[in-house]
């Protein structure tokens, strides 16, 4: 990524607020969808995927990109059935457990791609964030624990969707800028779609009802439905803008505003609300998390030091 000025690092910093306050309204509407419209989590996973790729391709024709000019086209479809998967686990949980503790169990995905980053990339990892990781994972159990008493294996559900984004991540690292961002939404639109449509009649047809087809049963099902794929498209369309704009190290603490607006659009449509020991919990997640940011900005510093003075030296 080019250098950045610091007004160019404030505009994708206010970029990715903006989008990590949005997104989870995506996940309440997938909540609704399965609580008051009795709509299975897999129909509305396609729906999610399927309204995507609806509502961005125009924008992709208009501009002159064409799916058939894809550099990598079954890795971005690949991409898109990762994503479609992780979405499915993610809300199934939803349906059956309040906003803002998924969100917290779901918050493992970021210890999960230093430990995968470090066994399989090669990336160095020092002992402080290898023990921020094991602390992560504790405040995660704590989390876990009552909501594994109650909704059992469901409990479970963010932390399998946490891995497939993880794996998701790495695709994207595989594929870097072969494709236009725009390219890769619509593409990924397309995969998820296909992925979901195949899960949808396997599921069906052993009898699972979390994959039984249907039609949304109102006008504003309907609605709330386009608005879910326009969400996604264009959101993450834009997460991709603000990367571009501003270093990693900035942008990703702010992924952690979706636990405020989690909690507050659980409260405000569901009537959700932490206990005190999830608070607790949530808070070590996010601490981690924070500290684990941390330790990669001041080695990335130390990197960049090391290497300025070894150019002067030379």
């Amino acid at each position: 990524m080019p250098p950045t000025t610091s007004d160019t690092a404030l505009k994708g910093m206010a970029i990715m607020a903006t989008c990590m306050i949005v997104l989870p309204v995506m996940d309440a509407i997938a909540k609704y969808m399965a609580t008051f419209e009795a709509m299975s989590p897999g129909q509305v996973t396609f729906y999610r995927f399927f309204f995507q790729f609806v509502c961005v391709l125009p924008l992709a024709l208009v501009m002159g990109r064409s799916l058939f000019a894809a550099k990598r086209p079954w890795m971005n479809l690949l991409r898109g059935a990762l994503h479609a998967a992780a979405s499915l686990m993610f809300f199934v949980a939803v349906k059956y457990m309040p906003l803002a503790d998924v969100f917290a169990i779901y918050f493992v995905e970021p210890f999960m791609l230093t430990m995968m980053s470090a066994l399989f990339l090669g990336d160095r990892v020092g002992w402080r964030r290898w023990l921020a990781i094991v602390v992560g994972f504790g405040g995660a159990m704590i989390v876990i624990q009552p909501s594994y008493a109650i909704f059992g294996w469901t409990a479970l559900l963010p932390v399998v969707c946490a891995f497939l984004y993880t794996l998701y991540l790495f695709l994207n690292r595989a594929i870097g800028d072969a494709d236009s961002p725009l390219v890769m939404q619509v593409m990924a639109g397309l995969g998820g779609t296909i992925f979901m449509a195949v899960a949808l009649a396997a599921g069906d047809g052993a009898g699972q009802l979390d994959f039984a087809p249907s039609l949304p049963a109102s006008l504003l099902g309907w609605v709330l439905l386009v608005l879910l794929g326009s969400i996604s498209g264009y959101m993450h369309l834009l997460v991709v803008r603000a990367f571009r704009m501003a270093p990693l190290s900035l942008l990703a603490p702010f992924q952690y505003f979706e636990i405020i607006s989690a909690t507050v659009l659980g409260y405000a449509l569901f009537g959700d609300f932490p206990t005190a020991s999830k608070w607790l919990g949530i808070a070590i997640i996010v601490s981690s998390g924070l500290f684990i940011i941390w330790r990669e900005r001041v080695r990335t510093k130390q990197t960049a030091a090391k290497s300025s003075s070894g150019l002067a030296a030379g």
